[in-house]
């Protein structure tokens, strides 16, 4: 379409942007993959997996690639030869897989690397476009760039596309998205079935995701229940949900995950998304033309999958890890990410939650502009939900911040799609200049890191400057290097150390982070929290040949703070007991490393 010659450089811009969006979010997909790679060319030269699931992803598809079974997804270097229970599944491996698979012939054993820089970005490329499709729906043709202008600030967002971030992580946030893109559809067989297709997806991938995929469910009753033509969405919805699940469960739930568990796809959750399918198919056929009777139809169906829920899984009705109280006391309530967002101090907290308010502020100025559209209001309204749901949830756990802060962008997007028009517009200069700038920086949710970055850091005192030190180092193919460099054997070492350690070297550990391994986790734990006699009692039960420490790390604080007289701080003390004898280290190794000799 030609450019009216009456329209100004601003329209005509405007209107390219509308036109060609599909392009444009190409072309921004690829500048946040150039900066993302240039952020973190460091990291991947070295090899440095950040977390450590990243370690143990990158081991499970060594695992499928050497050999190991597709529905195997135990892991034999960790408690070997039972291995440790792996939650997962296999679809996050398939793109990693393929990527070394691809690099081989090229790099060798770099295509390790190259493999996982480049992997997370793919899921990437589908969460900005399922967010300029949401912008587009609801807001404006034309206004998805300034959601992309929110995301570069979604520090927690981004943190899990970064290269060397293969955890499945990444793959959930991008089906979120997408989800959200489907519950703004106004195509409803469309959006139906891309809804059931990313929820079964991520169901597969695993649970994190599931307060989200029970809101959807909701939102798609509560469309039907306002409009009965919303059958047209809800009945795809229901058969995408309820078929997708079951294919995604013959196709990737492991031999563990085919019994009745609560952390992933199992028989548990195939069930319930088999029969809700089924009751809203069924809600959907049925469709009576009072709204009094689609709801109370909603509310039969809703108790029937809750009742099946309680009585046949009774087990799945508390936390769904299902760690023991020890495990619990020993571990798990050590894990950072399980903590509200408050609990962060007062230059962290800011940063997770600034961006979710100014979403949620942005999302309730969209339901206010849609009021007049009955319609557009409803889908309004659904695709807000996960984003008030994702504020509220940082109150309970900062791991929801990646997401509240992705899903906070086409809120931000509204704000400055509505100020930025009257202030660019202004014929006061100061007013143009100032006030726009003002807005744009207020909007993207980049007002508080500003801020932040003019108030001087807090002194760090040299223990807390050690612990960064610790982290760092030990985690490096530096540090670990002299511990390769010793005969292959089974190491008694720190359970976040466990998949860094299997990754870069030849040893075994006893385990990783991984809460179905609550008996070795709480081994590992009481190894270094109690005395020399019962260290060497678990160190016989999983037949260890090394014991490695890393000192001053933050697992190391966990015994020096709470155990000071336990077996970790005896042997920070030169208190070796005579069944230990130390290996030489070079003299700046973050480890310090024992073999075991009686």
């Amino acid at each position: 379409m030609s450019a009216r010659k009456d329209q100004t450089f601003e329209e005509r811009g405007l209107e390219t942007l509308a036109q060609r969006w599909r392009w444009f979010v190409a072309l921004a997909a690829i500048c946040f993959a150039l900066y993302f790679v240039i952020n973190k060319a460091e990291v991947i030269r070295f090899f440095a997996l950040p977390d450590t699931d990243d370690n143990m992803r990158m081991m499970q598809v060594r695992a499928l690639l050497n050999g190991q079974g597709w529905f195997d997804l135990r892991q034999y270097r960790l408690n070997p030869p039972t291995g440790a229970n792996i939650h997962w599944s296999r679809l996050v491996d398939l793109p990693i897989a393929g990527l070394i698979l691809l690099f081989r012939p090229i790099a060798g054993a770099g295509a390790d690397r190259i493999a996982a820089a480049i992997a997370p970005m793919i899921p990437y490329v589908l969460l900005l476009f399922s967010i300029a499709l949401t912008v587009r729906r609801l807001i404006d043709p034309r206004a998805y760039p300034l959601a992309f202008l929110a995301l570069i600030f979604a520090a927690s967002t981004n943190g899990m596309f970064m290269p060397m971030r293969i955890d499945h992580h990444g793959w959930q946030l991008a089906l979120l998205a997408l989800s959200v893109s489907a519950i703004a559809d106004p195509n409803r067989i469309r959006g139906g079935i891309t809804l059931g297709v990313a929820s079964s997806l991520s169901l597969a991938i695993g649970l994190e995701m599931l307060i989200y995929l029970a809101i959807f469910g909701v939102t798609m009753v509560l469309f039907w229940i306002d409009d009965p033509a919303e059958r047209d969405r809800l009945r795809p919805y229901a058969v995408t949900l309820g078929g997708g699940t079951s294919l995604a469960f013959l196709l990737f739930a492991s031999n563990d995950n085919r019994a009745a568990v609560c952390d992933a796809l199992s028989p548990v959750w195939l069930s319930d998304a088999v029969l809700a399918g089924a009751l809203l198919f069924l809600l959907a056929l049925l469709s009576p033309a009072d709204w009094k009777r689609r709801l109370a139809l909603a509310a039969v169906a809703g108790m029937a999958v809750a009742a099946f829920h309680a009585l046949a899984w009774p087990h799945c009705l508390q936390r769904l890890e299902g760690v023991s109280p020890e495990v619990e006391q020993l571990w798990l309530s050590h894990v950072r990410e399980a903590r509200p967002f408050y609990r962060h101090g007062w230059r962290i907290a800011p940063l997770i939650i600034a961006l979710p308010i100014t979403g949620a502020i942005g999302w309730g100025l969209l339901i206010w502009l849609r009021r007049g559209d009955r319609e557009l209001l409803r889908r309004t309204i659904g695709a807000a939900m996960p984003g008030f749901a994702a504020l509220l949830l940082l109150f309970w756990q900062t791991r929801t911040g990646p997401a509240a802060q992705m899903l906070a962008t086409v809120g931000a997007a509204t704000l400055a799609w509505t100020l930025l028009p009257p202030l660019w517009n202004s014929r006061v200069s100061a007013v143009r200049v100032i006030g726009t700038t003002a807005a744009v920086i207020v909007c993207a949710g980049a007002l508080v890191p500003l801020i932040l970055n003019l108030v001087p850091a807090e002194k760090t005192t040299p223990f807390q400057k050690s612990i960064g030190v610790a982290n760092r180092l030990c985690a490096s193919l530096w540090g670990l290097h002299p511990i390769a460099q010793q005969p292959r054997g089974m190491v008694m070492t720190f359970v976040d150390l466990g998949p860094r350690l299997i990754t870069v070297t030849h040893h075994d550990a006893v385990t990783g982070p991984y809460h179905r391994n609550g008996e070795q986790i709480a081994d590992v734990m009481k190894f270094w929290r109690g005395d020399a006699a019962q260290a060497r009692a678990i160190a016989a039960k999983y037949k260890a040949t090394y014991v490695l420490s890393c000192p001053n790390s933050s697992t190391a604080t966990i015994f020096m703070s709470e155990t000071p007289k336990g077996f970790y701080m005896q042997l920070e003390h030169g208190q070796v007991p005579g069944w230990m004898k130390p290996i030489p280290l070079p003299k700046d190794s973050p480890y310090r490393m024992w073999k075991i000799v009686a």
